[in-house]
């Protein structure tokens, strides 16, 4: 009996020993040069398969065995370095790695690792960075992530120029859009010609198309994550552009060398001074201006702070008889912590704003149009790198929306049902993602999502665009608040070390709406909250997915499906009328929608040619009661065909060659079936909605980069570009009108925006 007791003393204390002679470091990664954060850096211990990966700070945690280790930092463009230890304690260890620009020849998708499409446990994820984007050719020469978003399977243009987007059958307002955490709601300058993100000031772009993790939600459709640069710790630094029809400049540099840094960056396009020449135009005004602005300080060795913020606005003037205005602001004030060597913490205070302008008309009677959305946002994110293996995320979201619908104000009238409505979005996350064993890692989550309306206002109910009844809600009173649970799950399965499996499951749900009367995003349309007849819309997104390299990474190739049932979708009824409507929730219809589709991928990675191809077979319909004999009908966003060709070729070491063509199925849209006379006046029948196509959309884009260094060592580039090469008139809008010569006949006219577009811009370092 001794003996015994002796031994299992012994297995317990050599248990005990064991399990606290395991220790952890941790660290921040950053550029060696600049001091920015690196997002998706590896840290591996040399000939095991254990690792992890910096979040979206830089920051990184891995638990290890006690004793001597290799530990190796890896991130494509960079020089791979390897660190000795030996641990014996827990240490922290913040690593700089060199950045090789010449060995990032990758254009396009970025990893963090050759083989990162197969090994990476989302399905449905997309990364960009300004460098992969900025020889593609686009509209007026300026690089844009959008623009380059919009050429990736599953993910469409809105329309002809458009930085609006649908991804998998969703509409342009269920994506949501982040600027370092704060939500964009119109993402777009210049009517949708440029996006609000100037590339000069980003770092990151990730896209994540339905399947994203519990710490985002809101949205039905997909999450466009962007995060702006920190700005050199080093040293000062800028860099310009000068285009044809805009300029840009950026600025950065330490606070405090190796502890603080800011980046200011500012854009303008300066088509109205072109305006001016034009006797007939000198009164009109065209322009928009954006300022993006970051700066981060490091209080001591487990805390950082950082303040970043947007300002940008559009002005559109024609003559004294019409002016719109309109722009986003947006501010994010965090703090980063280290509570220990396992436990980051990412706390935020946001605010965002955007609003809109109108006013037309002589100034003794002028109708004015007024909009806006407001939030403040307090925001608390924590990661736990419970194992090597293990790592979970929680925390919470609290939202204060005030929304003010479209007001018109005619002369000095103020329509008294038009008042701005208030709300509280509130939610509460948990996700883990789990490596189970080497080949099997899998993602899941939580959210519980509470949208409460505010008083303040008077509530209608509807039924069918008749109003049964009401309701007053006095101001702060909460009248009624909707509650989702959204479970997620993803999983990744290693078939081998070039191919893998993927899948997942995601429920959203959506609280904000967009009204909008035109097929792409413009500066006029509403946001609207949930009420008592606007319901949040769900989505519930089944996905499934295969991926495989070939020579070693070189080409990557994958497919995904995907169908999602969607509850709550809301449409106009027919001949609905939303600028004049005493309450525009009388023209709306409810109902539900399913979309499903394919996407393909083939990617050529590495080499003097570099680019991919894409191709989605989608589908996407809604079935509304009153719409359609209540038949299931094309969404307007519906699109059986895309096809995408992007190819960038290294010439020599200063000259590059890229180019693109794209093919789109033909926008859906509601023609007329027939006519009648009232009064001398055609009045036009209408088919199914959305039952017939415009023609499709193809065209294509080229462009050369000629790059070289100055004598002062600093970088200058040329790139010159043609939009719409073949001049391919593709159509915007059609309208009907009654034949000159025969009235019983009707003429379709087509409008079309751009034939060929040439661009040259000029860009350099100082």
């Amino acid at each position: 009996m001794y003996k015994i007791t002796l031994n299992i003393l012994l297995l317990f204390s050599t248990t005990i020993s064991f399990a606290q002679s395991r220790f952890t470091v941790n660290g921040t990664v950053t550029d060696k040069k600049n001091g920015e954060t690196i997002i998706g850096a590896t840290a591996s211990v040399l000939g095991t398969g254990t690792g992890t990966a910096t979040n979206a700070y830089g920051f990184y945690s891995l638990t290890l065995p006690a004793g001597k280790h290799r530990l190796v930092f890896r991130m494509i463009g960079y020089q791979n370095d390897t660190v000795q230890l030996n641990l014996t304690a827990n240490i922290k260890l913040n690593h700089s790695m060199d950045n090789n620009s010449t060995s990032l020849n990758e254009v396009g998708i970025i990893a963090k690792k050759n083989d990162d499409n197969i090994r990476e446990a989302r399905i449905g994820l997309e990364k960009l960075t300004p460098a992969s984007v900025a020889k593609i050719p686009v509209i007026f020469g300026e690089k844009d992530i959008i623009k380059t978003a919009q050429l990736l399977p599953g993910i469409k243009s809105a329309g002809e120029g458009s930085a609006g987007f649908f991804v998998r059958g969703g509409a342009a307002d269920q994506n949501l859009i982040l600027l370092d955490e704060a939500p964009v709601y119109n993402a777009s300058h210049l009517l949708g010609f440029f996006s609000t993100f100037n590339s000069d000031a980003l770092k990151d772009v990730t896209i994540l198309k339905g399947n994203s993790p519990a710490q985002y939600g809101g949205r039905l459709s997909s999450v466009l994550d962007v995060k702006m640069k920190d700005g050199n710790n080093q040293k000062y630094n800028g860099s310009a552009g000068i285009g044809l029809i805009s300029s840009r400049a950026s600025f950065e540099g330490p606070i405090a060398k190796d502890r603080g840094s800011f980046i200011v960056s500012a854009r303008r396009t300066y088509v109205d001074l072109f305006l001016k020449l034009s006797e007939d135009n000198k009164e009109n005004t065209l322009y928009f201006y954006d300022i993006n602005a970051k700066a981060n300080y490091q209080i001591n060795e487990k805390n950082r702070i950082f303040f970043s913020g947007y300002l940008g606005k559009d002005v559109l003037g024609i003559g004294k008889s019409m002016a719109v205005d309109w722009g986003n602001k947006t501010a994010t004030l965090r703090w980063s912590s280290e509570f220990g060597p396992k436990l980051f913490s990412n706390a935020s205070f946001i605010y965002s704003d955007y609003n809109y302008k109108m006013n037309f008309g002589a100034s003794n009677s002028q109708t004015r149009l007024n909009s806006k959305i407001q939030d403040f946002n307090l925001k608390e994110e924590m990661t736990w790198f419970r194992t090597t293996n293990h790592t979970v995320k929680f925390g919470f979201n609290a939202i204060r929306h005030n929304l003010v619908p479209t007001r018109v104000t005619r002369g000095a009238t103020v329509p008294a049902d038009k008042k701005g409505r208030s709300s509280y979005e509130n939610a509460g996350f948990v996700n883990s993602t789990w490596k189970i064993t080497d080949k099997l890692t899998l993602d899941h989550g939580i959210r519980l999502s509470a949208y409460s309306i505010l008083g303040g206002d008077t509530y209608r109910f509807f039924n069918k665009g008749i109003q049964t009844d009401s309701v007053v809600l006095d101001s702060g009173k909460i009248g009624k608040t909707y509650f989702n649970l959204e479970p997620r799950l993803q999983f990744n399965y290693l078939i081998s070390d070039v191919s893998s499996i993927k899948g997942g499951f995601a429920r959203n749900s959506q609280h904000l709406h967009l009204l909008s009367n035109s097929t792409s995003t413009s500066p006029t349309d509403q946001w609207f909250g949930d009420s008592y007849n606007i319901k949040p819309e769900v989505s519930d997104q089944f996905s499934l997915g295969y991926a495989r390299n070939f020579n070693n990474s070189k080409y990557q190739t994958s497919v995904e499906v995907y169908y999602k049932n969607l509850k709550n979708q809301i449409d106009y009824k027919d001949g609905a009328d939303i600028s004049t409507s005493r309450d525009v929730e009388s023209e709306l219809l409810f109902g539900k929608g399913r979309a499903y589709g394919a996407e393909f991928l083939v990617k050529k990675t590495q080499g003097r040619l570099t680019g991919w191809i894409g191709y989605t077979l989608a589908k996407t319909e809604r079935k509304i009661d009153g719409i359609n004999n209540n038949k299931w009908y094309n969404a307007r966003q519906d699109r059986t065909h895309d096809i995408s060709l992007v190819g960038v070729y290294d010439l020599s070491a200063k000259w590059s060659l890229s180019g693109l063509w794209i093919y789109g199925t033909g926008n859906a849209v509601t023609l007329p079936k027939g006519k009648y006379q009232v009064g001398g006046q055609s009045i036009f029948v209408y088919t199914d909605r959305n039952g017939d196509r415009m023609a499709a959309y193809h065209r294509m884009d080229l462009a050369a980069t000629y790059t070289k260094t100055n004598k002062r060592g600093r970088e200058v580039s040329w790139n010159f570009s043609l939009y719409n090469v073949y001049g391919r008139e593709n159509p915007y809008t059609l309208t009907f009108e009654d034949s000159e010569t025969d009235p019983n006949k009707t003429v379709v006219k087509q409008t079309t925006l751009f034939r060929w577009i040439p661009s040259v811009t000029y860009n350099f370092k100082f």
